[in-house]
């Protein structure tokens, strides 16, 4: 009779978790590690100014609404471009400034749409991180963007 109602127990268990909605798992992806903030910072002037009228793409960081820069945090930007021309997401290349600099394109590109970049849930460690963003338009047009990301501890 015993096992009978165990049985009767593990079923029902079994209706329950069918019935019951699946959680979806936070799934944060590391965008910078501890080791790669360590290293020092990049050498020389990193200007990203541009002279006269150019229908070269745009860059702009959305700022996390949250206003919390506390890690994980939600690293969006928007790429708009110009003149009939689009954004060819093959040529995005996101790179962390520091001495040797470390290529982040690989870890940002399953975030990647022509529209920009959304990567929900970025793993950063407590500090200031610099990154420079670039990207081509279908005419060949490049649009260099950088952005310093303050991560409080």
């Amino acid at each position: 009779m015993r096992h009978i109602s165990v049985l009767a127990g593990s079923a029902a268990l079994c209706a329950v978790a069918a019935v019951a909605p699946a959680i979806p798992a936070q799934a944060s992806e590391v965008l910078i590690t501890a080791q790669e903030a360590s290293l020092p910072p990049a050498k020389g002037a990193f200007s990203v100014a541009t002279r006269g009228i150019t229908r070269g793409p745009r860059i702009d960081y959305v700022a996390d609404p949250s206003g919390g820069m506390h890690s994980p945090i939600r690293l969006q930007m928007k790429f708009e471009s110009f003149g009939g021309a689009t954004i060819d997401p093959a040529s995005l290349k996101v790179t962390y400034l520091k001495d040797p600099a470390v290529d982040l394109t690989d870890r940002v590109k399953p975030f990647v749409k022509p529209t920009g970049i959304d990567m929900p849930d970025a793993v950063l460690p407590p500090g200031d991180h610099t990154l420079r963003v670039d990207v081509k338009d279908s005419d060949g047009r490049v649009a260099t963007s950088s952005i310093v990301l303050k991560i409080a501890p």
